[in-house]
C-alpha cells in the first residue's frame, strides 16, 4: 500500500510516523518549502500525548515543552471561579504537555524525516488537485517555485492540508470561506517570570473578552517561555482579515486590555514587553457529512476546523491520524478502511465542532459573567460545583478526555 499525505503540519506528521510504524509507505507533501518554528503555544492533551509517547517522543516532548499541572477559570477581574488538576496531577498516565507550536512541528518532521527518509518529504509542492481511477488515486501538485507540475498515483490519498485545505475544497466546491465568529485573537509568546507555580493554565474572563495564559518551555535565568492570548468580540460587520498571522502594534491590544492586572498576573506589562504579536480570526467550519470519498480522506484541520476551545485542535488531529492508520492495518480494502476511520471520528468530531461555539467547558465563565458581572464575594453563591462538574466533565467525555477511557483504552497501535 502507498500513502500521500497532503500537509505537514502536526496531523499530517502524525500520520506518517504511524504509517511508517505499521509498515506502510508514505510520501508527504508540504506546500512551505522550508518550514520554520512559527506560531506560539499548542496544548497537547494525554490522549495525544499518549499516542507521541507510543512514537518514540516522548522523551523530546517532556524535554521541550512544559507538563501543566492546573488549570484555573477566572472572571475578568481575576476571581477564581474553577480550579481543577490536570495531566498526571489529574490520574492520567501520561501528561498534558504546553508546548511552542512551531518546536512540536519540527520536533515531528525531523523524526518523519528520519525515518521515511528525506525523499519521501517533498516540501515546496501544493496540491492542486486530484482524480480516482480503477481504484487509485491520481494527485497534482505544484512546485511553488518553479510552478511545474507534478503527478504521483497511491493508493489512497489524505488530504492533512488545514483550514483552507484544496482536498476538502475539491470534495466540497461550494462550501465558500471559513465560517467568521466576529472575533479576533491576539497572540505571543515571551520570556517572563513565572506565574503562580509555573505550571499553570489560566482562562480569565468572559464570551466577548477574555484571556489564556500558560507557559510553553522553560528559558534562561529561571525564566519560562509564556504564551499569551487575548481574545475579543469584534462588531458583526467586520470581515475576515485578509492576512492570519498578521503582526498588529501592542497598542492596539492594550487599548482593550490595559486594565486585566491582577495580583498573580501582569497582562499588561506582558503585552509590552512583547516583539511580535500576531492577530488570528476565530473561525471554523460547519461539520460535513462525509470525510472519505473512495480513495481519499480528510484529516485533522481539513475534516473538522474548530475553534480553538478546550486544547482540542491538535490533539484531535493526532487521535485522527493513529485511528486512520489503525484501520488501514486492520482492513484489507482501503476504500473500506477510510470508511471505517470516517464512521469512528467524523461523529465526534462534529460534535466537538458544536460544543465549543458555546465555550465548550468554558462555559462556566460565561454564567458567572452573567450572574456577577461586578464580581463577587464566595463563588458557591454565584455558581455551584454541581453545575461547574457537569459542565467540565460531559465535555471531557463527549471529546474522549476522561481519565478512565485514556488510561485504559486499548492502544490504537502495539508500541
Amino acid at each position: 500500500m502507498h500513502v500521500i499525505v497532503t500537509g505537514g503540519g502536526i496531523g499530517g506528521l502524525s500520520l506518517a510516523l504511524s504509517l511508517h510504524q505499521v509498515g506502510i509507505r508514505v510520501r508527504v507533501y508540504e506546500a512551505v518549502r522550508d518550514p520554520l518554528p512559527l506560531g506560539v503555544g499548542i496544548n497537547l492533551q494525554p490522549t495525544a500525548v499518549r499516542e507521541l509517547t507510543e512514537l518514540g517522543l516522548g522523551d523530546a516532548l517532556a524535554e521541550t515543552g512544559i507538563a501543566t499541572q492546573r488549570l484555573k477559570l477566572c472572571n475578568k477581574f481575576g476571581q477564581l471561579i474553577h480550579d481543577e488538576p490536570r495531566g498526571l496531577a489529574a490520574g492520567y498516565r501520561w501528561p498534558q504537555i504546553s508546548i511552542h507550536r512551531g518546536e512540536l512541528q519540527l520536533m515531528l518532521l525531523r523524526a518523519v524525516r528520519e525515518r521515511i527518509g528525506d525523499g519521501n518529504v517533498r516540501t515546496g509542492m501544493r496540491l492542486r488537485g486530484f482524480e480516482q481511477r480503477g481504484g487509485r488515486v491520481r494527485a497534482r501538485f505544484s512546485d511553488e517555485d518553479s510552478g511545474s507540475d507534478l503527478f504521483e498515483e497511491a493508493d489512497i490519498l489524505v488530504g492533512a492540508d488545514g483550514i483552507h485545505s484544496a482536498a476538502r475544497r475539491q470534495v466540497y466546491p461550494d462550501e465558500g470561506v471559513p465560517r467568521f465568529a466576529h472575533q479576533i485573537l491576539w497572540r505571543a509568546a515571551i520570556e517572563a517570570q513565572p506565574f503562580l507555580d509555573g505550571q499553570t493554565m489560566v482562562i480569565a474572563g468572559h464570551f466577548d473578552q477574555r484571556i489564556v495564559v500558560y507557559p510553553i518551555g522553560k528559558t534562561a535565568g529561571g525564566k519560562l517561555l509564556t504564551n499569551w492570548i487575548c481574545q475579543m468580540t469584534v462588531p458583526d460587520r467586520a470581515p475576515i482579515p485578509e492576512h492570519w498571522n498578521r503582526r498588529v502594534g501592542k497598542e492596539k491590544v492594550l487599548s482593550a486590555f490595559e486594565r486585566w492586572r491582577f495580583p498573580w498576573l501582569d497582562l499588561p506589562t506582558l503585552i509590552e514587553r512583547s516583539q511580535d504579536i500576531y492577530e488570528f480570526p476565530l473561525v471554523d467550519r460547519d461539520p460535513v457529512p462525509a470525510w472519505s470519498f473512495g480513495c481519499v480522506t480528510l484529516l485533522g484541520d481539513a475534516a473538522h476546523p474548530m475553534q480553538p476551545i478546550g486544547s482540542q485542535a491538535g490533539s484531535q488531529a493526532i487521535l485522527d491520524a493513529r485511528t486512520l492508520t489503525r484501520a488501514l492495518a486492520e482492513t484489507d480494502d482501503p476504500v473500506a478502511a477510510l470508511e471505517r476511520y470516517d464512521a469512528e471520528r467524523r461523529p465526534a468530531m462534529n460534535d466537538i465542532i458544536l460544543r465549543n461555539r458555546n465555550l465548550g467547558p468554558e462555559a462556566a465563565m460565561q454564567l458567572v459573567e452573567e450572574r456577577a458581572p461586578s464580581g463577587f464575594a464566595r463563588i458557591e453563591d454565584v455558581i455551584s460545583q454541581h453545575e461547574l462538574d457537569v459542565i467540565t466533565r460531559s465535555f471531557a467525555t463527549a471529546a474522549g478526555l476522561d481519565v478512565a477511557t485514556v488510561n485504559h483504552r486499548p492502544s490504537y497501535l502495539a508500541p
